[in-house]
């Protein structure tokens, strides 16, 4: 589990802003359970409304495997005590101590994170995460870079390092930084008939056992005037993933960009069919990439780790920084781990980091599958 402390000098009407002290070196343990329950997408007919932030050029396009036996641990002095009433925590910077347990043996850690800006996340913290979580590979969606950083930090860390840039300036982007070397690299999405589109929104990378596929999902739009650019995308990355799977698992993560089921957001009724991220074509599309239709014959099924080992938590990953939604636990789950059904019982953790919150408007994800996965061997 992770052991945070806040910072009591900080001001809450600045903890979007504000930045975190040194991590502690001493990390703490967390076991893990699985089960597994199916969903369906429709809302639940009685639930309150809220807004989510829309997508435009302007700003973001996007407004724990086993349930773990143990939550994070808090001073009981700390503001960071509090809960929201689905079970997160309801801080608003990144805790001051940061620690999480040793990797479980013969396992690679992967995490992934909406960073909201590189540049941004790292005034606020981004680095005692990455130092404190110390993964194998890490997934950064939303970088805003425009051009490959210089950053001996990462580096020296991740020996290899692929940055997907868009090509509209200080706009989405994707980064696959990984300590193994992989076998090849590529950042298009074949058959796409807008490649510029497609630029800084996804990362293939093979690795001897599986292939890591990075997406930062492209948004269905303020007012849904994108979702015709969603379905083409949707379209074209369904069958490039299923031809993927043929040659070797996958290991899909990023941010989706899509809340699955009525669960995965606070507020579904109200949203439904109206916000990006929860419609009917969006949510369909993901889960025909997970259960194929009768029709796609020989085609592999895949699975969202998070949900299947936790069927009935309402836990979320993206958080608005407006309307106080992080106090109020009203969020979106849109940053997921999805696998190659065959890969399933190779995952011995993964869980989202609900406690780091701050340097960005979304919270990490982590998964622990078996080396061999990655390596080959």
């Amino acid at each position: 589990m992770a052991l945070l402390t806040r910072l009591s000098l900080h001001n809450p009407q600045l903890c979007a802003l504000s930045t975190i002290g040194p991590r502690p070196a001493s990390p703490l343990s967390r076991h893990l359970h699985a089960s597994f329950l199916t969903r369906q997408i429709m809302p639940p007919k009685n639930k309150t409304a809220a807004k989510r932030k829309a997508a435009s050029e302007s700003q973001s396009d996007n407004e724990a495997t086993q349930s773990a036996s143990k939550k994070a641990k808090v001073s009981k002095d700390s503001p960071e005590s509090a809960v929201a009433a689905n079970g997160q925590p309801t801080n608003k910077v990144l805790p001051v101590n940061i620690s999480f347990p040793a990797r479980i043996a013969g396992t690679v850690r992967l995490s992934t994170w909406n960073i909201c800006s590189l540049a941004s996340a790292s005034k606020k913290g981004f680095k005692f995460y990455v130092e404190a979580e110390d993964p194998d590979v890490l997934v950064l969606t939303e970088t805003k870079v425009n051009e490959v950083p210089v950053d001996p930090f990462l580096t020296s860390r991740f020996p290899h390092c692929t940055w997907a840039i868009s090509s509209k300036k200080t706009y989405s982007g994707t980064a696959v930084l990984s300590k193994h070397k992989p076998l090849s690299v590529d950042t298009k999405l074949p058959g796409h008939p807008d490649p510029s589109s497609v630029k800084g929104r996804i990362i293939t990378v093979e690795f001897p056992g599986c292939y890591i596929v990075a997406t930062y999902v492209t948004n269905a739009g303020q007012g849904l005037k994108t979702l015709k650019e969603k379905n083409t995308w949707n379209e074209h990355f369904t069958t490039y993933i299923r031809d993927l799977d043929k040659k070797k698992p996958i290991i899909w993560m990023g941010d989706l960009n899509v809340a699955p089921t009525a669960i995965d957001l606070a507020n579904p009724k109200s949203n439904w069919n109206k916000t990006p991220g929860y419609t009917k074509d969006e949510t369909e599309a993901f889960q025909n990439i997970l259960n194929p239709p009768e029709s796609a014959a020989g085609v592999g099924k895949f699975v969202d780790v998070w949900r299947q080992n936790h069927p009935e938590d309402k836990h979320y990953t993206y958080f608005s920084y407006r309307f106080n939604c992080r106090t109020k636990g009203l969020g979106w789950r849109l940053d997921m781990f999805v696998v190659s059904e065959r890969l399933v019982e190779k995952v011995k953790m993964c869980e989202i980091r609900s406690e780091i919150y701050g340097a960005s408007d979304h919270v990490p994800v982590v998964m622990e599958i078996e080396s061999d996965v990655v390596t080959g061997s």
